[in-house]
């Protein structure tokens, strides 16, 4: 603030001045009057003196976060004229600033610093990337309406749309080194627990017609695969998709990521990525988990090498009639809370209302069955023929490896809801099924409806419709079981072994993890529609939508860590709602009220003071500015 008057005049008026910035231009207006020279007299011998006086009052009274001004207000006076065709929000979002901290933190700026080192670039990619991260978390939607609202932002980001390609383009071209960047500087901002890795697979389906076409050189004979493929989706969409493999770690957060055309078999990526997980690991051991569909030999084999191990869902009924027999054997099964041997019978059919079996009924039996033999695990692996195509193929070899089975009370009763549920909307089918056009499907309520044809010697068959009590009870006979197989070992030692069986089940329990990083990108972030054609640019739009799912559940971690429970909604809706008024370019009035989640936020960051009701711009420039300067 400053003095204002005007020198040339017998008897000036003097106000205290202030300069602010709209947009690149800077201005200046009064924000309060002193009075006129002829006034000042009455009161004071140097009205000149006494003015400057009272500037420097003001300034400390600011300095103090402490300021009272003068506010005219005339109802009459109407927005200015625009050539805008929409007209715009005033208000501005500052919750990105606990996403910048983040962003910040990971050191992102001198990976883009070093790869375009030798380049001519005359824009900031690194300023292009960190809106298009926040855009992804805050209000996703494609890369041009990202560019269409940078000025709901506080900070007035400024880049062209083509910017925007050429980064992703620079970012695609150095994706191993990038993600590779992430994990290691992710270590500064959170201790990263990478004792077990889980890793799973997820598609993206594309509004396309048809798939890209494959190219083949005419000369060197060079094969290019398209990228958009038909692939198996359990949308059961007939649309082209692309497939995401992903790596987290202990507490949910991602470690890498792969992507491949939708027509590959899952089971090929998980190998490749993991090879170039370990070297970014440097070598140091760890428990590869995931789910039985990323659980063949080929992968089992591989993390029972190096000092690495393995856990991975079994399916029962895959399994071989011998280990069915040990499986359902009501033999050796104990109790998961104490190691004393119990009865299946017993669990199956002990009186649940029974207060006295209430902890029998939350608890697990397990039995520990040794399954070298890989060909008894019915385990297969898809084999890469010279065509590009993939062929499953039966494996004949073994691994030294145990089979955990553990039974629910509680699942079972479960499951038995569930199927008995079904079996009454199958049965409600049948009443109306019409031969003609009923269609059966694996894994809906109509795989529990069968067809009968019958027809006198010479006549055309009547199809008839019946309900498949087999499949019902043979259904019913895996109710409550569950099994993983493992490298680990066990101990011997009955006290022990309860001890192993519980770590391992845990372990396996924390998949659910990795399908809530799926659900937050295709849900919070709205990572698909992608609105990209070629194999780069869709390369690219993952690798910012990996950034922003790393950025958010290092935050989420953070918060954690500070004793706050808080869900991925509460964050993101705290964090779009932080937006701030203008008030004549004078302050900045909040918008948003107080929560949990803010208390939160400014508990992990407590520089960060964006609690206040009023910010001078000078304060949030200053914020803004120490973790993006």
């Amino acid at each position: 603030m400053k003095l204002n008057y005007d020198r040339k005049s017998k008897d000036p008026t003097y106000f205290i001045q202030q300069g602010y910035r709209i947009g690149k231009k800077t201005s200046t207006r009064n924000v309060k009057r002193i009075g006129k020279h002829s006034e000042l007299l009455a009161i004071t011998d140097d009205p000149l003196a006494y003015a400057k006086a009272e500037v420097a009052k003001y300034n400390e009274e600011v300095n103090n976060s402490k300021v009272t001004m003068e506010l005219s207000i005339d109802f009459d006076e109407k927005i200015k004229a625009s050539e805008d065709v929409v007209s715009g929000s005033t208000l501005k979002n500052i919750g990105y600033y606990y996403l910048q901290q983040v962003y910040h933190d990971l050191r992102i700026d001198r990976f883009f610093t070093e790869v375009t080192a030798e380049s001519k670039i005359t824009f900031d990619p690194d300023l292009v990337n960190r809106f298009l991260t926040y855009a992804r978390i805050l209000d996703p939607g494609s890369k041009r309406n990202t560019h269409m609202h940078l000025s709901d932002y506080y900070e007035q980001p400024d880049f062209e749309y083509q910017h925007i390609l050429r980064t992703m383009d620079i970012m695609e071209a150095n994706y191993d080194a990038y993600i590779s960047h992430l994990f290691e500087q992710s270590k500064n901002v959170v201790a990263r627990n990478t004792s077990v890795c889980y890793y799973d697979c997820t598609n993206f389906y594309f509004e396309i017609e048809s798939p890209d076409d494959d190219y083949v050189d005419e000369v060197t004979g060079e094969f290019t695969p398209g990228f958009r493929k038909y692939g198996v989706s359990k949308e059961h969409r007939p649309n082209p998709i692309v497939e995401m493999g992903l790596f987290m770690d202990g507490d949910g957060i991602p470690l890498s990521m792969c992507l491949a055309s939708g027509n590959e078999s899952e089971q090929t990526t998980a190998v490749p990525l993991e090879k170039r997980m370990i070297q970014m690991l440097k070598q140091k051991p760890f428990i590869y988990c995931a789910d039985g569909g990323l659980g063949s030999y080929h992968i089992r084999n591989f993390n029972a090498m190096g000092g690495r191990s393995f856990i991975v869902t079994q399916s029962i009924k895959k399994l071989s009639s011998m280990l069915k027999d040990a499986v359902f054997n009501d033999f050796d099964y104990r109790l998961l809370s104490s190691g004393k041997t119990v009865s299946l019978k017993e669990l199956q059919t002990f009186d649940k209302k029974d207060e006295k079996n209430k902890a029998l009924y939350s608890d697990k039996a397990y039995k520990v069955i040794p399954a070298d033999n890989l060909i008894d695990l019915g385990l297969y692996e898809e084999r890469k023929l010279k065509n590009g195509k993939t062929k499953r193929v039966k494996v004949k070899g073994t691994l030294k490896q145990k089979l955990i089975v553990s039974f629910s009370r509680k699942m079972m009763e479960y499951q038995q809801y569930i199927r008995n549920r079904q079996v009454e909307r199958a049965k409600n089918l049948l009443k109306n099924i019409d031969p003609e056009s009923f269609k059966k499907g694996p894994h809906d309520v109509t795989r529990f409806i069968k067809r009968c044809s019958k027809g006198k010697s010479g006549e055309k068959a009547i199809d008839q419709y019946i309900l498949n009590e087999e499949l019902i009870a043979e259904e019913a006979r895996y109710d409550g079981f569950y099994a993983v197989a493992t490298n680990l070992d066990i101990s011997e030692s009955t006290e022990l072994a309860v001890s192993d069986v519980q770590q391992i089940l845990a372990i396996s329990h924390q998949r659910y993890k990795i399908e809530d990083c799926f659900r937050l990108m295709k849900t919070n972030f709205s990572s698909r529609p992608i609105f990209h054609q070629n194999k780069e640019r869709i390369i690219a739009h993952f690798m910012i939508c990996y950034t922003a799912l790393l950025i958010f559940r290092l935050l989420q971690k953070k918060i954690s860590d500070a004793k706050f429970t808080l869900s991925p909604e509460n964050i993101v809706e705290t964090l779009r709602n932080m937006q701030v008024d203008n008030l004549d370019d004078f302050c900045y009035k909040a918008t948003y009220t107080g929560s949990v989640a803010l208390t939160a936020l400014n508990t992990v960051y407590p520089l960060s003071q964006l609690d206040r009701k009023f910010y001078l711009p000078k304060e949030l420039n200053k914020k803004f500015k120490k973790i993006s300067g």
